[in-house]
């Protein structure tokens, strides 16, 4: 865990503070520490599965943003991340979907073939990483959340902020997981199903990051 966390704070150190990879990774690196101490101090109840999964899905957003290609489901925040019309909330939101409906998935059968157990075996560590999760959408609404304007129906951003959940993203992570474990013994239909959700995630990303000024 130590490796990823420091990982996270060079990109911190590296990056502009406006820059929207930047906007989700002081978010990110905050609620990974959290998560790292909790760990820590025994709050999970396999501790060893919890920080393996951690540690494998804070790689899969290490390894995308400092890629050559990213996959498709991190290429819109890559695209939009100096867009001066985006927001740095679309810019965080954007980054939530596509590590939570992404790279959580790929985590968890990641996970399970180093520890050879099934998803069941990692599932309370999963929900424990999961409610940690939702600070992270917290954070973000408390730290990147603009004025009274949010407080407008018409407003742009409002809309977008009500047509994505973080809670039904990481049910859907969960449900993605366990099919692609069942899909382990068929490399084809996996790597189908893989880039599907790569592509389908990418799409949700591009609409979040849609101009709003």
């Amino acid at each position: 865990m130590e490796a990823v966390l420091a990982r996270m704070r060079a990109l911190d150190e590296r990056l502009p503070a406006q820059d929207g990879v930047a906007v989700f990774n002081r978010v990110y690196l905050t609620v990974t520490e959290t998560l790292h101490a909790r760990i820590a101090h025994g709050e999970f109840p396999a501790p060893r599965r919890a920080e393996a999964l951690s540690v494998r899905f804070a790689e899969r957003y290490l390894t995308a943003v400092e890629a050559e290609r990213a996959p498709a489901c991190w290429r819109p925040l890559l695209q939009y991340r100096r867009h001066p019309g985006v927001r740095p909330l679309q810019h965080a939101l954007a980054g939530i979907n596509a590590h939570i409906g992404h790279d959580l998935a790929l985590a968890v059968v990641a996970t399970c073939r180093a520890l050879d157990c099934e998803p069941r075996a990692l599932e309370a560590d999963f929900d424990r990483v999961g409610d940690t999760l939702v600070s992270l959408e917290e954070h973000i609404r408390e730290d990147l959340m603009p004025g009274p304007d949010l407080l407008e129906v018409a407003d742009p951003l409002t809309h977008l902020l009500g047509s994505w959940s973080l809670d039904r993203a990481r049910g859907a992570a969960w449900s993605a997981a366990r099919l692609l474990w069942t899909l382990r013994r068929s490399p084809e239909l996996a790597e189908e199903f893989t880039d599907s959700l790569d592509a389908g995630v990418g799409l949700v990303g591009r609409c979040l990051l849609t101009p709003t000024s």
